[in-house]
């Protein structure tokens, strides 16, 4: 072979391989990081996402919320008060070694007692009074009260292996000792604030994936993550910019898709502390012998000072709705009579000098920075809108990495909060977030604000035990209007959830907002 020949052989040989170890590999930007592969230590989208991956569920939910059988293939109600669940045969560990009901035991019982968890998956099990192992493939779940909800429930408590995690803390999932999963990927390495690497199971029981490595990359700045895009060097992005979408759409080199997002955002008061603190205070400064936020009249003049619909058009571009509630619309529970409070900064002002506060007061608001879409501009818009009632207000603005052990510590008089509704209906957040902070039991785990309302625990409580689908979905409206009405936790926006893929890629859009590679297949 002539010379020339030769070496135009050898470069289309280097191409072609070049082509497909890049058809191969699939690079995804997230916009927040992954603390932990733990899948039980913090109950966060990033961390959900990331370990979706490598670990699996009984019960899966697809794009929609919708769920369907993964480690269970099937489940039924024997009686009013225990559920049976089969087991998938023949599912093997990345290890080899092969999963069984022990497993799945042994799972339930690590998950709420994850040591520091800052806010865990215990609220998923809180119904659960006895697990029985009728055979290595047959689990039946015995609860106190009928639970129609266990199904999904389940849907968010990845399982793990007990001869890979016995006795394993959280670190030993991040150097990968005890990141065994039977997910459809295996964890390569994990470098936090950096990337994650994965790489494909072959034995996977869903099938193998097209990529045969995922690279998870954090890239938490909004213009670097499109500007990689552009430049190639990310396949994926998510949370879009928003003063990048118009431009986005109009370019041929990648796609947006989108679809409404379960996440809502809202302002979460402080409810530990009666007075004395810092972070509330009169204008010169004292701080306040009460508590203004215990005060409906205080937060309802708040929520009234807020004009959602410029937050919607101003600060999201379009990409968000106003809202009064945790979900949106047409999800179960949504309830379309509530509207959010209008817009009425003057009768803010008068409601606050009726609950004793005429000259306002002083508060530092706390606020992600990185976390989610334009999260600290949410927070100085609404900061604005406060101060011009007289509330005037400090925002102090962390990245998440510094933001969420604080708040585990309760050290925020006033913090924006988001929450991802991952049930897809009216429990999640009602249970999750709003009842009662009780480790006994297990609700109230991401109940940051540390609210306490009877009334809403019973809601939860009778709701998640009632069978019929119509009562219960009357209960969740019944807990929604309740909610709009008192504003323990004063909502905000819920998010449209934007990507951007590059041209030759497919990606199938999530209401749970969770970037996944199992998603996203070369294009036909």
């Amino acid at each position: 072979m002539p010379r020339r020949t030769r070496s135009a052989a050898i470069g289309l040989a280097v191409f072609m391989t070049a082509t497909t170890v890049s058809a191969q590999t699939l690079n995804v930007g997230s916009a927040a990081p992954v603390t932990t592969v733990d899948p039980h230590f913090h109950n966060v989208g990033p961390n959900n996402a990331l370990t979706m991956h490598i670990f699996d569920r009984l019960v899966e939910r697809d794009a929609r919320a919708r769920p369907h059988p993964s480690l269970a293939t099937s489940w039924r109600a024997v009686s009013d008060t225990v559920w049976e669940f089969k087991l998938r045969e023949g599912v093997t560990w990345h290890d080899g070694k092969p999963f069984t009901a022990d497993d799945v035991v042994f799972t339930f019982s690590r998950v709420p007692n994850v040591p520091n968890s800052p806010g865990g998956f215990q609220g998923f099990l809180r119904a659960i009074t006895r697990v029985e192992v009728v055979d290595p493939l047959t689990l039946r779940l015995h609860t106190a009260a009928p639970h129609p909800l266990m199904p999904l429930d389940l849907a968010s408590v990845s399982i793990i292996a007990r001869h890979a995690a016995e006795g394993a803390a959280t670190e030993d999932f991040n150097t990968g000792r005890a990141a065994i999963g039977t997910g459809p990927y295996r964890l390569a390495s994990y470098r936090s604030g950096d990337r994650v690497e994965m790489t494909r199971n072959d034995a996977y029981f869903g099938g193998a994936q097209p990529w045969a490595q995922v690279n998870y990359r954090i890239v938490n700045n909004d213009a670097a993550r499109t500007a990689a895009l552009l430049a190639g060097d990310l396949d994926l992005i998510e949370q879009v910019p928003t003063s990048d979408l118009a431009r986005l759409r109009r370019d041929s080199r990648v796609t947006i898709t989108e679809i409404p997002s379960l996440r809502t955002v809202y302002m979460a008061p402080d409810y530990t502390r009666d007075g004395g603190t810092p972070l509330i205070t009169d204008n010169a400064g004292h701080p306040l012998p009460v508590n203004p936020f215990k005060d409906a009249r205080v937060r309802r003049a708040l929520s009234m000072a807020i004009n959602r619909q410029a937050l919607v058009d101003r600060v999201m571009e379009g990409a968000a709705t106003a809202t009064a509630q945790w979900l949106p619309e047409g999800a179960f529970g949504y309830n379309p009579r509530i509207r959010p409070r209008a817009f009425d900064p003057d009768g803010a002002k008068r409601l606050l000098a009726e609950a004793g506060y005429p000259d306002g007061f002083r508060i530092t608001m706390h606020t992600p920075n990185d976390r989610w879409p334009n999260d600290a501009r949410l927070a100085q818009a609404v900061a604005q809108m406060w101060t011009r009632i007289g509330v005037r207000v400090q925002v102090d603005a962390l990245p998440w990495t510094a933001f969420v052990p604080r708040r585990a510590r309760i050290e925020y008089a006033m913090q924006m909060a988001a929450w991802g509704s991952s049930t897809g209906e009216g429990s999640n957040f009602l249970i999750n977030t709003l009842a009662t902070n009780d480790r006994q039991r297990l609700t109230g785990a991401n109940n940051n604000a540390r609210f306490s309302g009877p009334v809403f625990d019973e809601l939860a409580a009778r709701g998640s035990a009632t069978l019929d689908d119509e009562r219960r979905e009357v209960i969740w409206h019944e807990a929604v209007a309740l909610y709009a009405e008192e504003e323990p936790l004063i909502q905000l926006i819920q998010y449209v959830n934007t990507w951007a893929v590059r041209r030759g890629l497919t990606h199938e859009p999530r209401m749970d907002e969770r970037t996944v590679a199992m998603g996203v297949r070369p294009a036909p």
